[in-house]
């Protein structure tokens, strides 16, 4: 896991590019938003019940919200992955939510949030997001398109995930502890690695939640963007078998 890269992270027109190890993995997310995967069939219908633990609550409205999946090359700090099953170099852009917020508290996240009325559409919400809570640069972003809608039953939110490649990375860094307390840049292939993949439990009267988790350094990714990280790998074809047997409880 890198944190807060600077803005001369990638060194040379061929890493601004994409070109080099990682050039690969550019025309797979490309192809990706081309594909458009439905990973939930009915997303709007998941508000009519509760999640598990929880009393229904329709007289909140759910929020349309965005999030940006953003794709790069690494400047100096590969995958520690012994035989990494993709290009070393390739990252994701991760932050930590601050725990005193009130929804998904410390929890890691892809940067977005909710889609004001004055954005242009879900892009533009992701990049205006992006922009607020790490400092990126907009302008180095190549938005490649976007995913299905997915729902937050839990804070009633419905999310459009971006897709994009970070064509001229820039200097990241939590901009607003009361939001956001980290900012990481965390090589895929330790993602993917079957040692740093584990099922997380979560239990509440009664009920039980599974779901896809990542150990990224000693921090849990687990949750929606371990959702989102866990459809994406398989559908572009990076995933590797892991012991999904292998379970660890929720950190709430």
């Amino acid at each position: 896991m890198t944190a807060g890269s600077g803005a001369g992270a990638a060194s040379g027109a061929g890493a601004a590019s994409g070109a080099g190890a990682a050039s690969g993995a550019l025309a797979d997310l490309v192809a990706l938003c081309a594909a458009r995967p439905v990973w939930a069939p009915d997303p709007e219908r998941a508000f009519d019940a509760p999640p598990p633990g929880r009393e229904a609550s329709h007289a909140r409205p759910v929020r349309q919200s965005a999030v940006l999946v953003l794709f790069g090359v690494l400047d100096a700090a590969d995958a520690r992955a012994d035989q990494p099953a993709v290009a070393a170099d390739l990252d994701v852009l991760l932050t930590r939510r601050s725990p005193t917020l009130s929804h998904h508290p410390g929890q890691v996240s892809f940067p977005g949030g909710g889609i004001d009325p004055t954005d242009a559409g879900p892009e533009a919400a992701a990049l205006r997001e992006a922009r607020e809570e790490t400092g990126l640069d907009p302008a180095g972003v190549r938005v490649l398109g976007t995913l299905p809608l997915l729902p937050v039953t839990v804070s009633r939110n419905l999310v459009t995930p971006v897709l994009g490649w970070w064509d001229r990375p820039s200097a990241v860094a939590a901009t607003d502890p009361a939001e956001t307390v980290g900012v990481f840049r965390v090589p895929v292939a330790d993602l993917v690695d079957p040692a740093r993949r584990v099922t997380t439990v979560l239990r509440r009267g009664g009920d039980e939640w599974r779901g896809p988790a990542f150990d990224a350094d000693g921090v849990l990714v687990w949750g929606f963007t371990a959702f989102i990280l866990d459809r994406l790998l398989d559908a572009v074809g990076w995933a590797v078998p892991w012991d999904e047997g292998r379970t660890v409880p929720a950190p709430v």
